[in-house]
C-alpha cells in the first residue's frame, strides 16, 4: 500500500476544506483546483480529479460553490466560484481543523499529561 493511500484513512474531510480555501481565493476549474491543492501542499498532498469532482459536485449540489461554463486558454471548462454559505462551511471548517490539528499535535506530544496505563 502506498503512502498516499494510507493517508486517505485520516483525511477525510480535507479535499473539501482545501478546495473551499482554493475557491475563496479565486475562481478556479477543476484541472487547477488539482494543482492548486499540490502547489499550496508542497506535494504533500495530491489529489486527482477522480476525487476532486465528486466533492466539487457535491457542494455544487449542497449551494456552496456554484460552476458555469467558460471559455478558459482557448477550451470550455466549468468555473467553479465559492458562495456565502461556502464561505460559511469554509470558516467553520477551518476553526475544526484546528481544534483537531492542535488536539492531535497535543497527544503526539504528551499533552502534558502522563502516559496513560495500558492493559
Amino acid at each position: 500500500m502506498t503512502t498516499a493511500r494510507k493517508d486517505t484513512d485520516f483525511l477525510n474531510g480535507v479535499p473539501e476544506l482545501l478546495l473551499l480555501r482554493l475557491l475563496a481565493r479565486q475562481p478556479m476549474h477543476g484541472y487547477d483546483l488539482v494543482q492548486g491543492i499540490r502547489l499550496t501542499t508542497g506535494g504533500v498532498l495530491a489529489f486527482g480529479e477522480g476525487s476532486v469532482y465528486p466533492v466539487l459536485h457535491r457542494l455544487e449540489a449542497e449551494g456552496l460553490v456554484a460552476g458555469t461554463r467558460e471559455a478558459v486558454g482557448g477550451r470550455t471548462r466549468v468555473v467553479y466560484r465559492i458562495r456565502p454559505l461556502g464561505r460559511k462551511r469554509l470558516a467553520a471548517a477551518t476553526s475544526r481543523w484546528e481544534q483537531v490539528a492542535a488536539a492531535v499535535a497535543a497527544a503526539l506530544n504528551g499533552g502534558g499529561h502522563a502516559e496513560p496505563e495500558l492493559g
